[in-house]
């Protein structure tokens, strides 16, 4: 697994449970979840970085606006952070 801080992990889940959302829509979300303010200081640098290690693909909306798409390998970062996570959290 590539070495994701929890922040992009974070940016991993809401774009796999959205379809195509643009940098505002993922704005949003991650703002509810943290429950404060995200500079695009913050935001866009990590969304880069997941691009660059291929976990999301990121295309045109329109001229102004990018969207995100989790890529299988994404989807399989996700899938062995949840296989990690349940050996340590019991769910039942």
């Amino acid at each position: 697994m590539d070495d994701l801080t929890g922040f992009q992990r974070d940016l991993l889940y809401v774009i796999s449970d959205a379809d195509q959302p643009s940098g505002q829509d993922i704005k949003d979300e991650i703002e509810s979840y943290y429950s404060s303010e995200i500079n695009h200081g913050r935001l866009y640098p990590n969304l880069d970085t997941l691009v660059n290690k291929e976990h999301v693909e990121k295309g045109e909306l329109d001229r102004r606006t990018n969207y995100y798409a989790i890529t299988e390998k994404g989807d399989q970062t996700l899938e062995e952070r949840r296989e990690w996570e349940s050996q340590y959290v019991n769910l039942g």
